[in-house]
């Protein structure tokens, strides 16, 4: 810890306000510098008001904010990490969570040492996820549209003989289906129309998934764990000692996890 550091903030990040703590350099209880709206500038007035850039050092739990606020203070000049929420040391019986509360809590953590900070990816980095993120949430959207047009034919007592459903030979037996009735055509042809758009959408995604790790600096190591694993529906990397992991069939929602 740099020598230099006289406070200690802890910040609770929401989407619409900031809450601040500061726990100065000592044994003194951290205190409360209040709640600000999510804005950085007034952010950074109130840390400037503290002292040199030098002499204060930022964290705040890792969220759905993202790495946007520590990337502003950093440019800034300010020394900033993010927290892994699941590592932040717990006190017995302390059941009570309030913003200032967590504020302060961190602050003081973080005077003590007691706080691991996750990496933080660069911003090529982020926009892979980004990337992975939403092929993710297109496999899952198939997945619903799927057992949509799954539980339509199972109403309508028709039950494919095949052994493996979304193969090219089921797709032309679902183009063998009819129904007398209007309505009944209609709802099945929308069903097969989803369909066929989320297969396409996970289709551009994943050619897009597969050309953005080209000359990506971590692409040595996912080609090393064999680059057809994307179409499989999972890739992994590695930094350092960081492992990311993309697995879009056994875990949902759990893109590019970073761990520590």
């Amino acid at each position: 810890m740099d020598e230099r550091i006289k406070y200690f903030v802890g910040l609770d990040v929401h989407k619409e306000s900031i809450s601040i703590g500061v726990a100065e350099t000592g044994r003194s209880s951290a205190r409360l510098l209040g709640q600000i709206p999510h804005d950085t500038g007034k952010l950074l007035r109130k840390l400037g008001a503290m002292g040199e850039v030098f002499e204060v050092h930022v964290v705040y739990e890792a969220g759905p904010t993202g790495y946007g606020l520590q990337r502003e203070l950093v440019a800034h000049g300010y020394a900033c990490e993010v927290i892994a929420p699941s590592l932040i040391p717990k006190r017995g019986g302390d059941r009570v969570k309030t913003d200032q509360r967590d504020s302060l809590r961190l602050a003081e953590l973080s005077r003590a040492g007691e706080l691991t900070a996750i990496w933080i990816p660069d911003m090529v980095d982020e926009s892979i996820r980004d990337l992975a993120r939403a092929r993710e949430d297109a496999i899952n959207a198939r997945r619903q549209v799927r057992h949509q047009l799954r539980g339509f034919l199972l109403r309508h007592s028709i039950r494919y003989s095949g052994k493996t459903a979304w193969t090219k030979t089921f797709y032309r037996w679902l183009g063998t289906l009819s129904f007398t009735e209007r309505s009944s055509q209609t709802a099945f042809t929308e069903y097969c129309l989803a369909v066929e758009a989320g297969d396409k959408r996970v289709e551009r995604l994943s050619d897009a998934l597969t050309e953005a790790i080209e000359g990506w600096r971590f692409e040595p190591l996912v080609k090393s764990t064999d680059t057809s694993m994307i179409h499989r529906r999972s890739f992994h990397f590695a930094s350092h000692d960081r492992s990311l992991i993309v697995d879009n069939c056994d875990h949902t929602n759990r893109v590019l996890k970073s761990f520590t």
